[in-house]
This record gives C-alpha cells, sequence and structure tokens, in this order.
C-alpha cells in the first residue's frame, strides 16, 4: 500500500472493539486510516440510517452515536478525507450467505459506500461457538491477525489489479488462525436460510437456525460457497455487487402491458 491511499475504517461491533484496532493498526502501516465507527455495538443493524447523530473524537477516530451506515455517510460527506476504499470489520462473527447481506451492518457500510462508488471490503471472523453465549466470548487481538494479514493484502492489491472494476465489494470471513496461513478460496454466499418462529401467548421468538449445525462433516452448503469455505478451514472471500442487479423477462412485460386492460374491464 502507498502512504498516499486514504482508507475509510468502520464496524458494527463499536470504535472501542479489538476487531477494529487490529484492522485499524494493520492497515495504518501502509495507508492514511481515517476511522468512523459507532460509538457502541450496532451489531445486526443492516442499513439503518439515522437524521441527525452526535459525533465524539476519540483516540482512535470519530465515534459516531448512529449506525454503521451512518459512519459511512458521515465518513465520506463530511469528517474524512474522501477515501480510495472503505474497509468495514473486523466483525466479531462471520457474515455468511446471502440472508446476512441486509442484515449485516459490517456488509451494509460496504454497500453504503457502493452507493458512493467508492469500492470496500467487509471482513469477519468466523468464531466457532459451543454452549457459551456468544457475547460471553472473548477474541483476542492475535486471533484477529489473519484477518488483519488478509485485508491488508486486498487493500493493497486489489485496486490497481482492477478487482473493483468486476465488484463492489468483497465479503471476506476468516477462519480462527491455528499457526499457518489459511488459503484463500473466491466463494459465493451460501443460499441456506433457516428461520422460524414460535408463538407463546403475546410473545413470538424467533430462531435463527442457520448456526445450529456447522460441523464440516455433516454441514449442508455446497462446495463453493462462503460457508463451506470457512467452516474447513479457508479465507472466503465473495466478490459482491451492490446495487444488486435486475432480472428483466418477457413474462413481466406481458403482465404490466395487461394492466390498464384488467383495470379496463372492471376486474380490478
Amino acid at each position: 500500500m502507498s502512504d498516499d491511499l486514504e482508507i475509510l475504517l468502520t464496524n458494527d461491533d463499536g470504535i472501542d472493539s479489538t476487531g477494529i484496532r487490529a484492522l485499524h493498526d494493520a492497515l495504518s502501516e501502509h495507508a492514511n486510516v481515517t476511522v468512523v465507527a459507532p460509538a457502541d455495538d450496532r451489531s445486526a443493524c443492516g442499513r439503518s440510517l439515522s437524521h441527525e447523530v452526535q459525533v465524539d473524537e476519540r483516540e482512535l477516530g470519530y465515534a459516531v452515536h448512529g449506525t454503521p451506515a451512518d459512519c459511512v455517510v458521515a465518513g465520506l460527506a463530511e469528517l474524512g478525507p474522501f477515501p480510495d476504499l472503505v474497509v468495514a470489520g473486523c466483525n466479531k462473527g462471520a457474515n455468511l450467505g446471502e440472508y446476512v447481506l441486509g442484515r449485516s451492518g459490517t456488509i451494509s457500510a460496504a454497500v453504503e459506500a457502493a452507493f458512493f462508488d467508492v469500492p470496500a471490503i467487509a471482513t469477519s471472523l468466523y468464531v466457532p461457538v459451543d454452549d457459551t453465549p456468544f457475547q460471553e466470548i472473548d477474541v483476542t487481538a492475535d486471533e484477529y491477525a489473519e484477518a488483519a494479514r488478509v485485508t491488508s493484502y486486498f487493500a493493497e492489491h486489489a485496486l490497481e489489479a482492477g478487482v473493483f472494476e468486476h465488484a463492489a465489494y468483497l465479503n471476506i470471513n476468516v477462519p480462527l488462525p491455528d499457526g499457518e496461513p489459511a488459503p484463500i478460496e473466491i466463494t459465493q454466499p451460501s443460499k441456506r436460510y433457516e428461520m422460524d418462529a414460535e408463538r407463546d401467548g403475546a410473545h413470538v421468538t424467533l430462531h435463527d437456525r442457520v448456526w445450529d449445525d456447522m460441523d464440516p462433516d455433516s454441514l449442508p452448503d455446497a462446495a463453493g460457497t462462503d460457508r463451506r469455505a470457512v467452516v474447513e478451514g479457508r479465507i472466503s472471500v465473495s466478490p459482491l455487487t451492490a446495487p444488486h442487479s435486475t432480472n428483466h423477462h418477457e413474462v413481466l412485460t406481458e403482465l404490466a402491458d395487461g394492466y390498464l386492460e384488467t383495470v379496463a374491464s372492471g376486474d380490478r
């Protein structure tokens, strides 16, 4: 990376998280990094935007009392120099599959950047869970080392290589380090979706069962998907687009053409 490379760094775990510090330290070795991140944990908030947010100056950068999308808009439009690249992360916990693309604050920051025509990288760390509540799992700075290294690699090389001529952003998911650098696999988001709900009187509890089975021997996700790659110990890199393209088909055109005729006939 050149010292002239400008990077806007954000996340959704909050400006005080270990993951954003790990990325900041790695990226700052070879680039100018401006941090604009939520003042507290805003995980799974998607692309929610605020009308007005308070901004505090912290040791690492700007703490925005808002969402990751707020941070990107404020950072690009006002708080920092206009960057060459937006980096979001490193998230504690993986962001895998199509269904997280609209939920994850980490990925939503990258999507927000794409609407500004700024390339972006969203990086997340896959943290296997057992019976310990996820919020109580402590991830150390050393465990973010692989994620920081691979993010720095793509930040250094992807722009010049022309990667972002074909992708708006990269969704990178990294397994916990095991002593050796993990190989990279170019993947597509898994289509797996297993949400359900259970009613108890006036309350409905929503269950996300996608994470129930992450055993490599029984994982239902196909080869080439992000979930399969990460569970088997590889770094998943999914090149994605935003805004999403449309799928135009003549059947829809025919249906639209029949609208006024249907109204005139009194069927609607």
